[in-house]
């Protein structure tokens, strides 16, 4: 087994649910192997609320979250990344920053939970459904066999799990 940590970003429009629950899924999961981040293209005043409850709920911590640009990510210094990964409509078909280092990039589209409207307890209902999906990719990711793909393997890959 190797050593090395995988740095992911999870990408959406406002970085406030969607990209914010993979970001703390996937620290939560990866078992030390994963080194999760996430931003925005035109990121939020704040990460929306029902979010953190959904983290909390999973028994994940919910401190230190923020909505952040993604162009932190394609500073000189900013983390190396290994993959990028799309997590709503909106930001797979904006124009990305180049990334450094030109990481596996995917589309794992997911329907905005912040932009249902409905009960309270509805709400809740979609962020846990929201979740729910995010949680069963990375999981499907996290049973590769990273180490030993090839780049193009690995791209294919990645990209099957967000179809599914």
């Amino acid at each position: 087994m190797s050593d090395k940590v995988y740095h992911v970003l999870f990408v959406c429009t406002h970085n406030s649910a969607r990209s914010i629950m993979a970001e703390g899924l996937l620290n939560s999961v990866g078992q030390g192997r994963f080194r999760a981040y996430s931003a925005g293209s035109h990121p939020g005043p704040e990460v929306h609320p029902l979010a953190l409850r959904t983290l909390s709920a999973l028994r994940i911590p919910t401190e230190g979250y923020r909505s952040k640009d993604w162009s932190e990510f394609a500073r000189p210094g900013a983390p190396g990344l290994d993959f990028v990964f799309t997590v709503c409509d909106q930001a797979a078909g904006e124009a990305c920053p180049v990334w450094p280092g030109q990481p596996i990039t995917a589309h794992w589209g997911v329907a905005d939970p912040a932009a249902f409207e409905g009960t309270d307890e509805q709400k809740a209902r979609v962020f846990w459904d929201t979740a729910v999906i995010l949680k069963r990719r990375i999981e499907l990711m996290l049973a590769l066999p990273l180490a030993s793909l090839d780049q193009m393997t690995l791209q294919r890959e990645v990209r099957d799990i967000g179809r599914r």
